[in-house]
């Protein structure tokens, strides 16, 4: 069953389309309105935390945070690749983040910004990159918005995945997706490990082709890794995948196809 707090989420983000495919603009702008920040940028991250693209900025102010990041090779969002986990700097004014960051420190304080807000996207163990909120003024989210932040961050390394895959972006597909039982199944996890091995790819290539496949062929996640692993569709699976082979081109296309409607 969908979590209610899923459903939410993916009903603002909808709010934002006007009935076409969800993009990453609007997964930004869904979560600018609703948990109280005054900016957004997704930024993926390619083998390590220094190799930065960032995919859309809701504002000039969130796009220059994300190249000050990049050019200081520091900042939360920086931290956030490196360590995969949440990062918060609650008051960029304070001698303790100012130590911590004092080259971005300075940069978002000359720019208005008091706050950052640095969540990973990430499925698994997969890490693709992160998402970068930011206000004007200081202190920590709420626990209920907070939640609400990292359920935004999911359906952007959902949307992420599934566009990498060819897959169409539809609110209600990725709300589905995201609570599907198998989704972060041992046997996911192996069966992507298999396939990144076998053809020289990223567990992220991997797993957007398992995904694709799985709605493709209108079965679970799980019982799609099981054939996989099992080698049910050995060959067959294998050739598929290859496409794949050339991950970071893909995911820059894929980039630059969910921060607009449609390919380019």
């Amino acid at each position: 069953m969908i979590d209610e707090r899923v459903m939410r989420v993916w009903a603002q983000v909808g709010k934002h389309t006007h009935g076409a495919s969800v993009t990453v603009a609007d997964i930004c702008a869904a979560a600018v309105a609703g948990v109280g920040v005054d900016g957004a940028a997704v930024t993926l991250a390619t083998g390590t935390s220094t190799v930065r693209r960032t995919v859309h900025a809701t504002d000039r102010i969130a796009l220059e945070l994300e190249q000050r990041q990049s050019v200081f090779g520091q900042g939360p969002g920086v931290d956030v690749c490196a360590t995969g986990g949440p990062v918060f700097a609650v008051d960029l004014a304070a001698p303790a983040e100012q130590a911590r960051w004092p080259a971005f420190a300075r940069a978002a304080l000359a720019r208005g910004v008091r706050a950052v807000f640095a969540l990973p996207m990430q499925v698994g163990a997969i890490r693709l990159g992160v998402v970068d909120l930011h206000r004007a003024g200081p202190g920590l989210m709420s626990p209920y918005e907070l939640a609400d932040a990292l359920a935004f961050a999911d359906s952007a390394a959902l949307l992420l995945l599934d566009t990498a895959a060819g897959a169409p972006a539809d609110t209600a597909e990725l709300a589905w997706q995201r609570e599907e039982s198998s989704a972060y199944s041992a046997e996911v996890h192996q069966a992507t490990g298999m396939l990144a091995v076998r053809l020289g790819i990223t567990a992220g290539s991997a797993l957007a082709r398992l995904r694709a496949d799985a709605v493709a062929c209108g079965r679970g996640l799980g019982d799609l890794a099981y054939d996989v692993i099992e080698g049910g569709r050995g060959g067959d699976t294998a050739r598929q995948i290859a496409v794949l082979a050339q991950d970071a081109d893909r995911l820059e296309y894929a980039a630059l196809a969910a921060h607009g409607r449609g390919r380019p």
